[in-house]
């Protein structure tokens, strides 16, 4: 109990709560994985619950882990039994456990997000649809709503002809996925909520295990989760869940906060409890997020408090476009490391969209300002990466379609398209699927598959199975990393991706890198490598060293902290976005964004928005966010005035000047001058002009073309 003396009233109340149902409304920085890990040491280590009849459920790989480390030091090896991890990986085992129930193995592989649009784009063709009428990504995002929401391809409801059209794709997309022993990640949750609504046994076994069941960001769960709690908690009624619905930011992805108001109305005995205490942010910076976020009904108000003090007030600039934008908070960044007010990873740059940070880039390269970028290609996601993984995929699972098409064919072993077609239509007769038909062609020499098919089909098909089954014979007997050796030696894969570039060196370290990783699993098993990488999100991957400044959405912002936040482009059409415009859900999700968005800030908060934006490459003005009106004039810097516009009064505070910072220049550059840039190498000065105190220079470089650079931040060498 010495524990809960650290806690405040608030946080002790939801830690000794007692059985039943229990609703804990978690502010942004209150505390909730503290709430979550004690609440389930208190469980175990006073309550004494044995861990085995406790369930954890997170949305992160990097959630559990650091909720694992936790517990750890709060109960030693107390722990040990604990269920503790994602939906998607609890669900996982549960598959695994009871494949018998269901119409695939057990050793079925996981479809990442790549191989589920290969496999529509396939199924599209098979069915000669038109794919710039019915785009793959658009189709894929019909389906997996459907599966959100407990729909199998006979229950998908038919209204238009588009919807008739979603539906066979639907059912060929799913007999594709069963016909490869695969999942997508929807189906791990679609399956096993079938599971147990379907297998009364199956149920009760589970639900009678799991005494006390515990949700970390209850507010992102979508139907199918919803319901796969409902019947693990059917038995005991113990169901324990931390969220806030200001924060459910994910409805695109099926997440929704109604989830909330169903859990009140299911369980109409339930505790509420809120977190309102926050240990993160100023109280200014608070006042901001609750000044926006208090405009959207139908919420539980909170009163969100600190003991942290009021901090500086809210800097709200108005920029004369994008670049500009980027040039002033690179400026500021640069000006406060300087001045050694703050370290360089201290600065997090926060943005609606991807394609908003384009322009981000180029001035943090021209300044010379190193950075990372959260949501660029994902390790998981490059080319040589994603070989190896399906190497490994397709020996654990010879049936796996995707992984087969990937690599039978690479390195070149002379196997074309047309060998592939007859591949794929000899196992439709022979109602089995491409890869069992090689790996039985390499097992067996004179096996009748060798006979049916062209001769020189045939040999090329032979050669790959004979190396396709040695792996399989072997994978039970040799770690992770072990068959991976043995594969990239068999394959010389090296010799392949090493063609004499930096761009080939860089890809085989890649290669090594996910070799380190599979030497962690020497004592686990294939198995659980794949479904650990498979379900590896954004999150986990960021990276927490580097002291450099991080540029990332809003969405990726979730569950992250800085010491000072820029949030840009704050500009009606991009934050809220256009497309939310005719929506009232999706704008209350635009400014559930915002606020999250703001409360990553701890010490200092910056709202940049634009007097003109670029239009398909036309400029054109632009009208800060309406949400902007919301906050109070007191918390914001400086004193701006108010100005009419054509949805109501907003603030309009005086632009930034350039000459507030950087004195008058003199231009340097001229065209025809040769210069050099630390990062683009050699370039020819095209054009050059004064532009707000800052001279802008045109250049093309050999390497990368041309670019526009300040040149007060870009470094630039004049050269002879």
């Amino acid at each position: 109990m010495d524990m809960l003396r650290e806690l405040n009233p608030q946080q002790q109340q939801a830690v000794t709560a007692g059985t039943g149902a229990i609703l804990v409304l978690a502010g942004p920085g209150s505390g909730k994985t503290r709430v979550l890990t004690q609440r389930i040491a208190y469980l175990i280590g006073y309550l004494g619950v044995r861990p085995y009849h406790v369930l954890a459920v997170t949305f992160t790989n990097k959630a559990a882990r650091e909720m694992d480390e936790r517990i750890g030091n709060l109960l030693g090896e107390r722990n040990r039994g604990l269920t503790l991890g994602t939906f998607h990986s609890i669900c996982g085992r549960i598959l695994r456990r009871e494949a018998q129930y269901l119409p695939f193995d057990p050793n079925y592989v996981i479809f990442d997000a790549d191989d589920q649009i290969r496999v529509v784009k396939q199924v599209v063709k098979d069915l000669n649809l038109n794919d710039k009428l019915y785009r793959p990504h658009g189709i894929h995002g019909s389906i997996s709503r459907a599966k959100n929401e407990l729909l199998f391809p006979d229950d998908f409801p038919v209204q238009t002809y588009r919807d008739e059209v979603v539906k066979r794709v639907y059912e060929r997309y799913q007999k594709m996925l069963l016909a490869s022993n695969a999942l997508d990640f929807d189906d791990m949750l679609l399956w096993t909520a079938y599971l147990l609504g379907q297998m009364p046994a199956v149920r009760e076994r589970y639900a009678r295990r799991y005494e006390h069941i515990l949700v970390d960001e209850f507010q992102d769960t979508n139907m199918v989760q919803y319901t796969l709690l409902k019947h693990l908690a059917s038995f005991h009624q113990n169901i324990f869940v931390v969220g806030d619905a200001d924060q459910s930011i994910y409805r695109w992805r099926g997440a929704d906060y109604r989830n909330v108001l169903r859990f009140e109305e299911d369980y109409p005995d339930s505790q509420v409890i809120l977190l309102e205490q926050n240990y993160r942010s100023t109280q200014t910076i608070l006042d901001t997020a609750m000044a926006v976020i208090d405009q959207n009904p139908k919420r539980t108000p909170k009163k969100l408090f600190t003991e942290r003090g009021d901090g500086r007030k809210i800097t709200l600039r108005e920029l004369y476009d994008d670049r500009e934008m980027a040039a002033f908070l690179v400026g500021q960044i640069a000006k406060d490391v300087a001045a050694q007010k703050n370290e360089p990873g201290d600065f997090a740059v926060m943005y609606r969209t991807n394609a908003q940070s384009r322009i981000l880039e180029e001035a943090f390269l021209a300044a010379g300002f190193p950075y990372k970028l959260v949501g660029a290609q994902r390790f998981y996601g490059r080319r040589e990466v994603k070989d190896v993984i399906a190497y490994l995929r397709l020996v654990y699972n010879p049936r796996d379609e995707i992984s087969l098409m990937r690599v039978i064919n690479t390195p070149r072993r002379g196997i074309g398209d047309k060998s592939i077609l007859t591949l794929r239509t000899y196992a439709g007769q022979q109602n089995l699927s491409p890869g069992e038909i090689v790996l039985q062609m390499g097992l067996y020499p004179d096996s009748e598959h060798g006979e049916a098919l062209p001769n020189r089909v045939a040999t090329s098909l032979a050669g790959f199975g004979r190396l396709l089954s040695s792996w399989h014979t072997q994978k039970d007997d040799l770690t992770p990393m072990g068959l991976m050796d043995l594969i990239l030696g068999d394959i010389d894969y090296r010799t392949y991706l090493e063609d004499g570039t930096e761009e080939g060196k860089e890809r085989w370290e890649n290669v090594m890198e996910l070799r380190r990783l599979a030497s962690e699993y020497e004592n686990r098993s294939l198995e659980a490598f794949l479904e650990n990488i498979a379900l590896v999100s954004d999150q986990d991957t960021l990276d927490d060293t580097g002291n450099v400044p991080t540029l990332l959405t809003l969405h990726a912002a979730k569950g992250l902290e800085f010491p000072v936040v820029f949030i840009i482009g704050l500009n009606d059409g991009t934050l809220p976005h256009i497309r939310s415009f005719e929506d009232p859900e999706a704008m209350h999700e635009e400014r559930r964004l915002l606020y999250v968005g703001i409360t990553r800030a701890e010490d200092q908060l910056y709202l940049l928005y634009a007097l003109n934006r670029f239009n398909y490459g036309y400029m054109e003005s632009a009208d800060p966010s309406r949400y902007l009106e919301d906050i109070p004039l007191e918390l914001v810097s400086g004193a701006p005035a108010r100005q009419n516009s054509n949805y109501g009064a907003i603030f309009r505070p005086e632009r930034w000047d350039a000459s507030e910072e950087i004195e008058s220049v003199e231009q340097q550059y001229h065209p025809g001058m040769n210069v050099n840039h630390a990062a683009w190498g050699d370039g020819m000065v095209l054009n050059s002009k004064i532009e707000d105190h800052e001279e802008i220079v045109d250049i093309f470089f050999e390497d990368v073309g041309l670019k526009r650079v300040v040149a007060s931040l870009a470094r630039l060498e004049i050269k002879p």
